[in-house]
């Protein structure tokens, strides 16, 4: 009787890192017969891409409208497929693309169930070890073929190589319509640099609530999750999807806002979400949520993600991601409700709503100059 010896984890890696190598391999040598030897990277095929799916009734929540966590997943994975594969043109070490930022993502109509989300992501700019990657979501109702802009937002990777998941691989340069597009994607480069080494270090304290807070208060709508990190949560890397750790983060996001309202609620938008630190396979993460500001018709939610190895308990907790996200109350025909005011106590919780209002003006005059410039 032959006998053979079972394949470890690390043989199963090994293997599927090599049939991705040969595979991009492939495809790297026939973009170049395509396009001649010596041809540039950066091409329209390579910068962009697009993929649809249809919305189900486990996407949605029980009034049927789809989860902002679930609409946030796609994004990333359109984001991080165009990135890696445009990382993947030029010779060298075979690369995944990492998410490290996600830009102000707004949410400017619901999705039902039913209806098809038509997800295309473009490589707007490179810098040496990055990219922006440009995200719109159309909603398409199949039974009559109306369709809507649903989503957009703006993301941006680190080609991380497969063999070394600390080495950052350059980023092939793409071709700008003209010079102004390059400057401009240049400024919002160094913008988004500049704003995340400020996040980092801020960062802060995840306290617990009081014990039986009264309602309307930060601490009575007060939420965590744990989670587990399985293999199906992760890269070939074996870290986290960035897709995955922000549906977690609108799903605490959304117990909040609905133990605020006790009504149905819906995510409008997301401030910036930065991906300090990775989480690998195998960590324990916690997702708590927490309300910093109030409006007449929105909510703003600190969302704060902690993570610790189950295996290295000596590398203690750390911070991996913080963002804010908005979300509004709806009545039973979708339209706005008015949002309980927020009860603040304490200094702390003074100045952190009194920052939320500040980003709450900020946004809220960005919207209404976009508005002016679109008329």
């Amino acid at each position: 009787m032959q006998c053979f010896r079972p394949r470890s984890r690390k043989d199963q890696v090994d293997k599927t890192a090599a049939v991705v190598e040969n595979r991009q391999a492939s495809q790297s040598q026939q973009v170049r017969r395509d396009g001649g030897e010596g041809g540039e990277a950066g091409t329209k095929q390579d910068s962009k891409y697009q993929l649809s799916r249809i919305m189900r009734p486990d996407d949605a929540n029980i009034v049927g409208n789809v989860h902002g966590g679930i609409i946030l997943k796609m994004i990333e994975e359109a984001g991080c497929i165009v990135s890696t594969r445009h990382c993947n043109t030029q010779n060298g070490d075979r690369c995944l693309a990492a998410l490290v930022r996600v830009e102000k993502t707004e949410f400017l109509s619901p999705m039902f169930i039913g209806e098809v989300a038509h997800v295309t992501a473009e490589i707007t700019y490179t810098s040496k070890h990055s990219l922006e990657v440009q995200v719109k979501v159309m909603a398409e109702n199949i039974l009559t073929g109306a369709k809507r802009l649903a989503n957009k937002a703006a993301l941006w990777y680190v080609p991380c190589s497969l063999q070394n998941v600390d080495k950052i691989m350059e980023v092939p340069p793409i071709k700008y319509a003209s010079a102004e597009q390059g400057e401009e994607g240049r400024k919002r480069y160094e913008a988004q640099k500049m704003e995340r080494l400020e996040t980092k270090a801020r960062i802060e304290e995840a306290v617990p609530p009081p014990p039986n807070p009264e309602q309307h208060t930060v601490g009575f709508s007060q939420s965590s999750l744990i989670h587990l990190v399985g293999p199906s949560d992760c890269t070939l890397h074996s870290y986290v999807h960035g897709g995955v750790t922000m549906k977690l983060m609108d799903e605490v996001a959304g117990i909040v806002a609905a133990r605020h309202c006790s009504t149905n609620i819906v995510t409008a938008s997301v401030d910036a979400i930065n991906f300090h630190r990775k989480i690998k396979k195998g960590c324990v993460v916690t997702v708590t949520g927490r309300l910093t500001f109030v409006s007449n018709k929105s909510m703003e939610i600190e969302v704060l993600v902690d993570a610790s190895s189950l295996m290295e308990p000596e590398t203690g907790n750390y911070r991996a991601v913080s963002a804010f996200f908005t979300f509004i109350s709806l009545d039973k025909d979708n339209k706005p409700l008015p949002v309980p005011p927020l009860k603040i106590e304490g200094e702390e919780e003074q100045r952190r709503c009194e920052e939320g209002k500040a980003r709450y003006l900020q946004n809220k005059a960005k919207r209404l100059a976009e508005k002016e410039r679109q008329q």
